[in-house]
């Protein structure tokens, strides 16, 4: 019996440089197949809505591109600034906005789960995840920061799903995405 493997996009937002990594997943075994930014400063500083269109086009063009069958993303974490917390999380719902648009499914991971998943502690520095990203892929050079993020997510991810494919066929209950919303405020 054959298996293809499964592709993963990652992707670590940013207003300014959003990071995208793509593997495929075949088991445990993980190979490289693309990675990169993209960057909204053709846009002018002020003009959030261009940028987020920017980030928006470039999500869709890098799906169009590598066919994933699968998208993860960085939670956004609450900053001690919050007008960038705000920034970031429109970005990021630019990101999500383009995958989803993609019918694709969206895992999600805060930054301290992927740390520590990708080099065992949590608290790891951007040069630490990539070391260990090209390691873990076999690259010939270190991904750039934004990328590596976004590589240590994909790389997360095929992971968490054969876990969560362990789980599932061993008879576990499985969580139905719309329970989420039940226990929220509306209006």
């Amino acid at each position: 019996m054959t298996h293809t493997p499964k592709r993963i996009l990652g992707i670590d937002p940013g207003l300014q440089t959003t990071g995208f990594g793509v593997i495929d997943a075949l088991g445990s075994q993980l190979q490289y197949v693309a990675s990169g930014t993209i960057r909204t400063h053709s846009a002018p500083r002020a003009d959030l809505p261009a940028r987020l269109k920017l980030l928006f086009e470039g999500i869709h063009a890098v799906v169009a591109r590598y066919q994933p069958q699968a998208a993860v993303i960085e939670i956004v974490f609450v900053n001690l600034n919050p007008q960038a917390t705000l920034l970031l999380g429109q970005a990021r719902g630019a990101c999500v906005s383009a995958l989803v648009n993609a019918n694709l499914p969206v895992a999600e991971y805060t930054a301290l789960q992927m740390k520590k998943a990708v080099t065992g502690h949590g608290k790891a520095a951007k040069a630490q995840v990539q070391e260990m990203v090209k390691r873990m892929l076999n690259l010939p050079g270190l991904p750039g920061p934004d990328a590596a993020d976004a590589l240590g997510l994909a790389i997360m991810h095929a992971h968490a799903g054969q876990a969560l494919a362990l789980l599932q066929s061993a008879g576990a209950p499985r969580r139905k995405s719309s329970a989420m919303f039940r226990a929220g405020r509306s209006g």
